[in-house]
């Protein structure tokens, strides 16, 4: 089955609002790169060099990363070749393709999370401070307990002045306990206490705020790791998840992050907030390429149910949404 009809069955058999929800979300993304590759094929009416090197540059652009954008010029100058294919029409279709199977094409990781049956799952979420960590930690227990599971927060980021009331906000929101200590108080106290709570609760899953002052980078670092120890003393096998909240629109900078929060603390996942607020959501890629890391969720707006997990081909279709369903209604 080819790609395009693969994608069209995928998109119109499963949920139109989620998909609307990465279309909505990648408006700026898709305004910015997409509008701009739309004028290149408008300009260039063969496939050639020239061609090739100004995708390139508008791809960089996107922040699709150096080593991203490197393979998939090299892919599509083989497919390109192979299909012996001359005039630019259509080669969205064939980037959209190729998209989707570089971000495929690492190491098989599993999207979904790692929830154990009938026992505690830990959760680390970790992330520099003003990324959306918190905001992040709150949707996601919304979500979980939408999906039937109970939710217990703990309030680990001790030292962030007014962390922990907004963790506690987010827990009435969403209807869940929040364990917590005094503000300064030490965050593997916090996580101890917490896991003890959640085990005499039988809650499902507990999902752990951590500090995020990147500035003391050591520090934090020596922190994660203490964190880290004391809950896999506690529980067998966890952290189950480590997530890494990163914001989308600061870019290359995101890649570094997560580059740093790697080394210290394994991270499982990654949950890239405010997608919808930047034009640069080519970073999903390049993450994946550089560190083989999944991304799980991406934030698409503001509302509770905006945290969505991540689907590269919903991600696609987003990025490449006006011209897919310009095909779409050809093809009908």
């Amino acid at each position: 089955m080819s790609f395009f009809k693969r994608m069209k069955e995928k998109i119109t058999g499963t949920n139109e609002a989620v998909t609307e929800k990465f279309r909505d979300g990648l408006t700026k993304t898709r305004n910015q790169f997409t509008s701009k590759v739309n004028d290149l094929v408008a300009r260039f009416r063969e496939v050639d060099e020239e061609f090739f090197e100004e995708l390139e540059d508008l791809l960089l652009q996107a922040d699709v990363g150096f080593e991203t954008v490197m393979e998939l010029i090299d892919e599509l100058k083989l497919e390109v070749q192979r299909k012996n294919i001359k005039s630019t029409e259509g080669i969205q279709t064939v980037i959209s393709e190729k998209l989707v199977e570089i971000y495929e094409s690492g190491e098989e990781t599993n999207s979904d999370l790692n929830i154990q049956v009938d026992e505690l799952s830990v959760i680390l979420m970790v992330g520099v401070n003003g990324v959306g960590k918190t905001t992040t930690i709150g949707k996601l227990a919304a979500r979980l307990m939408a999906e039937g599971k109970t939710v217990m927060l703990a309030a680990g980021d001790t030292f962030r002045a007014g962390a922990i009331d907004q963790l506690v906000v987010w827990g009435e929101r969403a209807g869940v306990e929040v364990i917590r200590q005094s503000e300064g108080s030490d965050p593997a106290a916090v996580m101890y206490d917490a896991i003890h709570a959640a085990k005499n609760r039988k809650v499902d899953v507990l999902i752990c705020d951590t500090a995020g002052r990147l500035q003391n980078k050591v520090n934090l670092m020596n922190e994660l790791q203490k964190v880290r120890r004391v809950i896999s003393n506690e529980v067998e096998g966890a952290p189950h998840e480590v997530l890494l909240a990163l914001d989308a629109t600061t870019g290359q900078n995101a890649l570094v992050q997560a580059e740093t929060f790697q080394e210290a603390t394994n991270v499982t996942g990654i949950v890239l907030t405010k997608l919808d607020g930047t034009a640069k959501g080519g970073i999903v890629l390049a993450i994946r390429k550089k560190l083989n890391i999944p991304v799980k969720f991406v934030g698409l707006g503001e509302g509770v149910d905006d945290l969505q997990p991540f689907d590269p081909e919903k991600y696609v279709y987003g990025l490449f949404a006006n011209e897919l369903d310009k095909q779409f209604e050809a093809d009908k």
